[in-house]
């Protein structure tokens, strides 16, 4: 079957033919350190699914060398208990949205199934995070990676250390375009959700987006 290196590097519009090929990103990535992850008991987020159910996360860096990173974090993810990955996006640099004047940032989207409660998720992207230097020193500020839930399962929840869906991933194009391009009937629920196509048209950032890599999690080897 076809893999991401066969498509040219800068194809948005072939990604979503790409995307089951991206099934395989685990096998790639089978050696990458584990976080540690709790599940003790508290509130519903803390309670896993019965069934492995669908979640969507957003990554994005604008410090250091934000493309090795991203990549590294891919490897981080699939090493998660519970986690499987099933897509990854194309790569699309952004122009900054909202907090101080900053590099411009890089973002995909990864799709995936999990057996982990919401927030034992959380946990789990805070550590990978931590793993690679983040610091939360300004709101909206510039950071090495950002990883956020934009989804999981059919869970509508707003408490202080969690929202789901993401509160502002209806309005945000770095998110809507990439997750569009590798699925493009998903459906953002919640509200102000919809079509998720037709929301990356219309987000107020869409016009910040500048360039698109299909291939970009599969760097060729060095040499």
């Amino acid at each position: 079957p076809p893999t991401p290196g066969d498509a040219p590097a800068h194809a948005p519009a072939q990604a979503s033919a790409q995307a089951p090929a991206l099934v395989a990103v685990a096998d790639v990535l089978a050696d990458a350190a584990v976080p540690t992850v709790s599940q003790e008991p508290g509130d519903r987020l803390d309670v896993p699914p019965t069934e492995p159910v669908d979640v969507v996360l957003a990554l994005g860096s604008n410090l250091g060398e934000s493309e090795q990173t991203l990549r590294e974090v891919l490897h981080d993810l699939a090493a998660v208990p519970g986690l499987e990955l099933t897509a990854v996006s194309p790569l699309v640099r952004t122009a900054p949205v909202g907090g101080p004047e900053q590099p411009d940032y890089l973002n995909a989207v990864v799709l995936g199934r999990t057996t982990l409660a919401p927030r034992a998720l959380l946990r789990a992207c805070q550590a990978i995070e931590a793993g690679h230097g983040r610091e939360r020193l300004v709101r909206w500020g510039p950071r090495t990676v950002d990883i956020d839930i934009v989804l999981h399962g059919t869970t509508l929840a707003v408490t202080d250390d969690l929202e789901l869906p993401h509160p502002r991933a209806h309005e945000r194009a770095f998110v809507l375009q990439p997750w569009a391009e590798v699925a493009p009937d998903a459906v953002l629920p919640g509200l102000g959700g919809g079509p998720v196509a037709l929301l990356a048209r219309t987000a107020p950032d869409r016009d910040g987006i500048r360039w698109m890599a299909l291939d970009w999690w599969n760097a060729p080897e060095a040499g």
